[in-house]
């Protein structure tokens, strides 16, 4: 198989389901000749695809966009209804891990049955079997039968044993949440060894690092159709705002040509920011109400809400204060944390010598912080609050709103540590 061929080609492929308001319609439409009460869903709607020798493409979409399906034709799992699918290559898929595992049997048991399934014969599952025991690593539980395990040494043996059998194209859905940090890594250093020995991997994650680190081309499905096929990082960016649902509004909406300067970005004060970004039902809240914390939002530099960054990008961070009463010099404050609740990064305008003004009942200011939050990658709360100082100096809450929103760091490039460091490096021989 050269280089550039194609391993799969997809043409004008389509996958309908019946659907059914009554159980016994189904039965109805088996026994009845010409008797019909279904509707249809189109699942997958006339795509067209190409995946080359070597390309780790990223499926992303929400979900019901018609990933899964997507896979399940692939890997012979589901019929198509229509169109033409080809497959150059022997697929491994991990769609649905130890679908072919007895759970009578025990661990080692199951790896010669798996490979078997796979179409190996004994001899190569032999060739194959230390490779597979030390990338599990779940000990003496090997020689124990598979029901007693639990869930992660489940999944870990699994995807030893999907992962290890030499496969041209591997396939990859949303299974990577299981085991701990270091199996995780393990995957992925496999899946780099595949790509580096010109596999081929179709990768299917609603975690946009995960794509932005493992893939070299990206799509995006929308209601069973192709909307985007092109570079990871615009396919990710469009699937951002994909997830706060300005993506329609710029297929609509023509760019204005205005006099404005790079960060002055016109504020609606009607538009609620809040709604579109992933709010924390468990956050905390406290403080007199002499001022409120109404609204908050995160937006790139073209003053788009976004729930998901990159942690080189600069960002604008808002957050919109109704004054219910007078108040002089308030201060605003950002803080971001893990999902542990510890404090990783924040600032405030008395931190940053900001003089903020005064303000009477009924005044609505918007607080920015613009910077990057060049943090590890990961998930993170968003905190925000308006406080003061007292006539006794007393630093006084008037709205404090803790782990008001979440959203995730994503990163071109690996990061050591929980903060990312651009550093310039030179080497040089000296003798």
């Amino acid at each position: 198989m050269s280089k550039n061929e194609v391993v799969i080609k997809i043409t004008d492929l389509v996958k309908e389901y019946k659907m059914y308001s009554r159980k016994k319609d189904r039965l109805l439409e088996a026994v009845i000749p010409g008797y019909q009460k279904h509707t249809k869903f189109r699942a997958m709607d006339n795509l067209n695809l190409e995946i080359r020798k070597g390309e780790a493409l990223g499926i992303l979409g929400k979900n019901g966009a018609g990933k899964s399906t997507l896979l399940k034709m692939i890997t012979g799992v589901v019929t198509p209804t229509s169109g033409k699918l080809e497959v150059n290559g022997k697929i491994s898929s991990l769609l649905e891990l130890g679908a072919a595992f007895n759970p009578e049997l025990t661990g080692l048991e199951n790896i010669y049955q798996h490979g078997q399934v796979m179409g190996l014969t004994d001899e190569e599952i032999k060739a194959k079997e230390k490779e597979i025991i030390e990338f599990a690593d779940i000990g003496d539980h090997l020689m124990q039968p598979v029901k007693t395990y639990s869930s992660g040494m489940f999944a870990r043996l699994a995807f030893a044993c999907a992962i290890n059998v030499d496969p041209d194209i591997l396939i990859v859905d949303e299974v990577l949440s299981v085991g701990d940090m270091a199996f995780q890594l393990k995957c992925f250093k496999k899946f780099e060894q595949f790509k580096n020995s010109g596999k081929t991997i179709i990768f299917v994650t609603h975690n946009v690092n995960d794509v932005m680190e493992n893939c070299t081309r990206a799509i995006i499905l929308e209601n069973g159709k192709k909307t985007f096929d092109g570079n990871v990082k615009d396919g990710v960016n469009r699937y951002k705002k994909i997830m706060v649902g300005l993506a329609q509004e710029e297929k609509v909406e023509e760019k204005q040509e205005t006099a404005l300067e790079e960060n002055d970005i016109k504020i609606d004060p009607t538009q609620e920011w809040k709604s579109k970004m992933n709010q924390n039902s468990n956050m905390i809240e406290y403080g007199n109400k002499d001022a409120e914390v109404i609204d908050y939002g995160v937006f790139d530099e073209e003053g788009n809400l976004i729930t998901t960054f990159d942690n080189s990008e600069t960002i604008t961070i808002r957050s919109k204060v109704k004054f219910n009463t007078e108040v002089k010099d308030p201060i605003f404050t950002m803080t971001v944390k893990d999902f542990a609740g510890k404090d990783i990064a924040g600032t405030n305008s008395n931190i940053e010598k900001v003089m903020t003004g005064n303000y009477k009942k009924g005044d609505i200011v918007v607080a920015e912080f613009v910077q990057k939050i060049p943090v590890a990658v990961g998930k993170y709360t968003l905190s925000f609050s308006c406080t003061r100082f007292n006539l006794k100096g007393e630093l006084e809450a008037l709205n404090r709103k803790y782990d008001a929103i979440l959203v995730e760091v994503t990163t071109t490039k690996n990061t050591v540590g929980i903060t990312r460091i651009d550093s310039k490096i030179t080497v040089t021989k000296v003798n």
